[in-house]
């Protein structure tokens, strides 16, 4: 099987090119395979680039344990960098499917490829039952959430995929790397969940890390950046446009008041390509 890893501010996956190869017949199991950063290539996680119609491409990620995501921000924009990079489709904005919701995404290209998307990410989910979690509220803001002995104020917010951000003086490891993973499987997040811990800097500028449902700590989480970008509005911390500080470097984001859509702006690169034979 040939492959090509890509990552988007540090956040790395594994991509398999379905337009000239066939569907694996478990990716569940191959994304745990190939993710291994010991015994496998090493990545956060599986990503197949798929025909589809009415769009350039369909994107079905799966995280590193194997589990189904909805939606990679990060990983998108590197589908994108894909189709174009490697002639799939050359236009500046293709529209890729991601669980069967169309994104568009504007191109930034340098000597003729990808170094930077925008992508319309679309509305937030803030109704409860559809994020899904059982904290009052649509959506919860603020609101109370003890764990570990400790009480959080948490606001959460869906981008296809469910996160919970609380904010924190420092996000040391014991909060991300203790607290995170007994946050993500909380029974109070139905489908699990992504975590996001915040640092404000100022009204336009914070510092996050996250613990990701599926794949543990990432470099980056695009999803996570833009429900950040939410919550900050939500609880009045920050303003529409902000960019988030990750570990793997920078993300643009912007909840635009005229439409309800939140845009992300980030790399795209393209690591290297193998034949894995496992």
């Amino acid at each position: 099987m040939l492959f090509t890893k890509m990552q988007g501010a540090g956040n790395d996956y594994i991509y398999v090119d379905c337009f000239s190869q066939s569907i694996p017949p478990d990716p569940a199991a191959l994304a745990r395979a190939v993710s291994d950063r010991h015994f496998g290539i090493g990545a956060d996680g599986l990503i197949l680039i798929c025909p589809v119609d009415g769009a350039d491409a369909e994107m079905r990620m799966f995280n590193a344990d194997g589990s189904y995501s909805e939606m990679c921000g990060n990983g998108i924009r590197c589908v994108a960098k894909f189709v174009h990079d490697h002639g799939i489709a050359v236009r500046d904005q293709l529209k890729i499917t991601s669980a069967g919701k169309p994104f568009l995404l504007d191109l930034e290209l340098r000597a003729g490829k990808v170094e930077r998307v925008r992508v319309d990410m679309g509305e937030p989910i803030l109704t409860s039952s559809q994020i899904p979690t059982t904290l009052p509220g649509d959506p919860p803001v603020d609101a109370p959430f003890e764990v570990a002995g400790r009480t959080l104020s948490v606001t959460c917010v869906s981008m296809g995929n469910p996160h919970c951000v609380t904010y924190v003086d420092s996000a040391t490891d014991e909060l991300v790397l203790g607290v995170g993973p007994q946050i993500e499987t909380d029974p109070r997040f139905p489908k699990r969940t992504n975590v996001e811990f915040i640092e404000v800097l100022n009204r336009e500028t914070v510092r996050q890390r996250t613990w990701e449902r599926g794949s543990g700590e990432t470099l980056a989480c695009g999803t996570g950046a833009c429900a950040v970008c939410v919550a900050g509005v939500l609880t009045g911390r920050t303003d529409r446009r902000i960019t988030s500080k990750l570990l793997g470097g920078d993300l643009q984001l912007e909840w635009d008041e005229a439409t309800n859509h939140v845009f992300m702006t980030g790399p795209a690169t393209e690591v290297f390509t193998g034949d894995w034979l496992g």
